[in-house]
């Protein structure tokens, strides 16, 4: 495109929007919009995209959190635990995004108990990012406190996943009708949401095993309630969490943008496989694979 046209053309947009408007509009198009294009181009990964298929299709596959395999993966993949935990609250922002619009508009969101959960979670979050960043500033790195941390998170989230799985099996009373009153526990469910949003400002696992065991155990709501209140509060958690690590510079946009890649089809293929393959024993199976990642975590082998 030849010079003159280029000018013209960032007249008329400086014309019909105003001065700045139409010089940041211009910006944008002809200088941010490429260079990010390019970006991502230049750091499309196969292995991650893969690692996101991989994911993905468990998660469609059995319903376990993506969190508790994805963050551990990425950083058996050499990213480091700061730039892995931030990555993967942004590409679990997205993807809750579209797991809370579809129970919204089922009705399954008791939105009660995502807002009591929230007052607590939220606050928690972000003062774990910023005591992570202070830790960086003064030491230097703070990946090896994420990595222990994130250890102990997952030997937590193993273990109430198997507990969840033997509760269900042992369960035979009918649903309850009536779900309680989040009011009438509002200091627990609270002092709940402190403790899971410091796990995931931390770590950015906890948002879904530890609500969700506690949800079957309090709220006496319905399996599909449960499970849509549960990713939702998650929703308003990991993106305010991962608007802190934004910035505070630990989120690799194109890394989440490739997980985001693999992941979306794999969710798709292993939603589909769901209904032909027996979930129970890959849950198990699942959760040992996290107690074992945990123990590797922590370095007890």
């Amino acid at each position: 495109m030849e010079p003159g046209v280029l000018q013209s053309a960032n007249a008329v947009a400086m014309g019909l929007l105003g001065v700045p408007s139409g010089t940041a509009l211009w910006h944008l198009l002809q200088v941010d919009l490429p260079a990010y294009t390019g970006d991502f181009i230049s750091h499309f990964r196969l292995v991650i995209v893969l690692a996101g298929l991989f994911v993905g299709f468990l998660v469609g596959l059995t319903g376990v959190g993506g969190g508790t395999l994805l963050t551990p993966l990425l950083i058996f993949l050499g990213v480091r635990p700061t730039i892995a935990v931030g990555s993967d609250l942004l590409y679990g922002a997205v993807t809750k995004l579209f797991g809370t619009f579809q129970h919204s508009q089922r009705g399954s969101v008791h939105w009660g108990w995502v807002r009591y959960l929230a007052t607590g979670s939220v606050p928690a979050s972000l003062v774990a990012v910023y005591l992570l960043n202070y830790v960086r500033e003064r030491f230097g790195s703070a990946d090896d406190m994420v990595q222990t941390s994130l250890g102990v998170v997952l030997l937590v989230a193993a273990v109430l996943t198997l507990a969840n799985e033997i509760y269900w099996r042992l369960r035979n009373k009918p649903e309850a009708q009536e779900p309680l009153d989040p009011r009438a526990h509002a200091g627990k469910i609270i002092l709940l949401g402190v403790v899971v949003g410091f796990m995931v400002g931390l770590t950015s696992l906890g948002s879904g095993a530890v609500v969700a065991v506690v949800l079957m155990g309090l709220s006496r709501l319905r399996t599909t309630s449960m499970v849509g209140t549960d990713i939702a509060h998650a929703l308003v958690l990991v993106s305010a969490a991962a608007i802190a690590h934004w910035q505070i510079g630990t989120v690799d946009v194109p890394l989440a943008a490739n997980l985001l890649l693999g992941s979306l089809p794999g969710v798709m293929i292993g939603s589909r496989l769901a209904y032909y393959t027996p979930a129970r024993p890959l849950k198990f199976g699942m959760a040992l694979l996290v107690l074992v990642g945990g123990l590797k975590m922590v370095r007890i082998f």
